[in-house]
């Protein structure tokens, strides 16, 4: 058996989810894939895949095996170019994690400018608000916001936004313009559906702290739409700048008590705890860190001498 070639074919079958688009990648035959796999089962005496009619998911054996074979193919193949004495290609796939608003809004651009740059690389970009596994689901790079970040993992700290509290004109013109903090409770506030603090909001300024309790009737999972309901007059809410700069130049949103602010949000990029990771990976990291910074509304991070792992 060779054994390089059922582990690869094992690997992108994960990767891809299908043993059908594994084999097509490959030029293979779908059955001649799947005995590849058997014969690799067979040799290690483990089930490495769960096979369902549309899908292949592994099973826990095959997740340790292929967080192993994929840093074993990845070093083979940095070898074989070493030996060869050629420069390592940019080239391969990657699959990125990313909230929804910020991909959507920010990230589908860039990602778009980095594949004009590498147009060997393909990217798969996944766009959702749940915290993954990125060893699990195959992510190689993931964007997160905030400090809850996923054990196991190296993170690098990107950029940070600051946050204003904002409002539409017309709903200011109906309900008048809070003073002080404690007049954010009289006023409808609009908020993501998931915050752990709730309806309690803390505002910075300077070295002055004030807690209010907020209340509205609205609640959205989704920063878009809360974008889009403030700029219809919905009420008061907390926006990192990212999501709202272009609004506030245009005047469709306005700073509610400007000279107070909120605990800035911070961008991470995340990627798997490997000893060894891809070109491509690499070049996507330092690419995107590079980018977040210059985003309107985004600050460069403060320069870090080591990254951070999370276990």
């Amino acid at each position: 058996m060779d054994t390089l070639r059922a582990m690869r074919a094992f690997v992108r079958a994960v990767d891809l989810g299908t043993l059908s688009a594994a084999a097509r990648e490959q030029a293979l035959s779908q059955p001649a894939l799947s005995k590849i796999v058997a014969a690799l089962e067979k040799e290690l005496n483990v089930r490495l895949l769960e096979r369902s009619t549309t899908r292949v998911v592994p099973t826990e054996q095959g997740k340790r095996f292929y967080e192993r074979a994929t840093r074993v193919l990845e070093e083979y193949s940095e070898a074989v170019a070493d030996a060869r004495g050629q420069t390592e290609k940019p080239a391969g796939f990657l699959r990125i994690n990313a909230p929804v608003a910020l991909g959507q809004f920010r990230l589908n651009a860039m990602v778009r400018d980095f594949l004009d740059d590498y147009p060997d690389i393909q990217v798969e970009l996944i766009l959702n608000d749940r915290y993954v596994d990125l060893v699990e689901e195959g992510v190689d790079v993931a964007l997160r916001l905030g400090g809850n970040l996923p054990p196991n993992a190296i993170a690098r700290k990107a950029a940070m936004s600051p946050r204003y509290l904002v409002a539409a004109p017309s709903y200011l013109a109906r309900r008048g313009k809070p003073r002080i903090p404690p007049d954010l409770a009289a006023h409808e506030y609009v908020r993501f559906a998931w915050l752990a603090s709730g309806d309690t909001l803390e505002l910075h300024q300077g070295a002055t702290l004030a807690t209010v309790q907020t209340q509205g009737r609205f609640r959205v999972n989704n920063a878009l739409a809360i974008r889009e309901s403030l700029a219809m007059g919905a009420g008061i809410g907390l926006c990192p700048a990212w999501l709202v700069q272009d609004l506030l130049a245009s005047g469709e949103l306005l700073r509610v008590l400007p000279k107070w602010s909120a605990t800035p949000q911070e961008a991470f990029l995340v990627y798997p705890s490997r000893r060894y990771q891809p070109l491509r990976a690499r070049l996507l990291i330092d690419f995107l860190a590079d980018r977040l910074g210059q985003l309107p509304g985004m600050q460069p991070s403060q320069p870090q001498t080591a990254r951070t792992r999370f276990r």
